[in-house]
């Protein structure tokens, strides 16, 4: 088998797809999974999939998913907050989130016991910072800027997005209220 010639210089493919392997072409993730193990796949920032687990007040895009280029052990994407904004309470089953602040400025809630009795906590960040979510742990994220979309990137350890949204937030091991 001949090698393949190097991509063109904008990233696309000699043969205009947008992944390393020539023969790329979207869907092939359902259809044949077995070689998109073997390449790299470039996902654009205006080819985001908004097919994925929702919740209230937020918009969730993957990038890098099961569905979008074969990924086994990753989900990674973007989350939009409108100004003046939250989302519903949820957590993200047994898949461990980091989440990386682009724009915004916007808070991550959660209910904390370390004190005897359960007191919300607010995580208050802003671009450049990271936050770290584990596995079943209740939250919800607010932008409280009035003008300002918040922007995330979030990276999970699992295939694809799991979201579990809930009727309000508890301390993780107690039952909910």
């Amino acid at each position: 088998m001949a090698p393949h010639s190097p991509p063109p210089a904008d990233g696309a493919s000699a043969a205009g797809h947008d992944a390393f392997h020539p023969d790329f072409t979207p869907g092939d993730a359902d259809r044949n999974p077995g070689p998109l193990r073997a390449r790299l796949h470039h996902v654009r920032a205006g080819s985001l999939d908004g097919g994925t687990a929702q919740s209230g007040g937020m918009q969730r895009f993957a990038a890098i998913s099961g569905k979008t280029v074969g990924s086994e052990r990753v989900w990674m994407g973007e989350t939009h907050v409108a100004p003046d904004t939250a989302s519903s309470d949820h957590h993200h089953g047994a898949s461990e989130t980091a989440i990386h602040v682009v724009a915004g400025h916007p808070e991550f809630v959660f209910l904390d016991d370390a004190g005897g009795a359960p007191e919300e906590v607010r995580i208050r960040t802003g671009p450049g910072d990271y936050v770290f979510v584990p596995p079943y742990v209740p939250h919800r994220e607010e932008n409280p800027s009035p003008d300002e979309t918040a922007v995330v990137v979030i990276a999970r350890s699992t295939q694809e997005a799991v979201v579990v949204n809930l009727p309000g937030l508890y301390v993780l091991g107690e039952p909910p209220a």
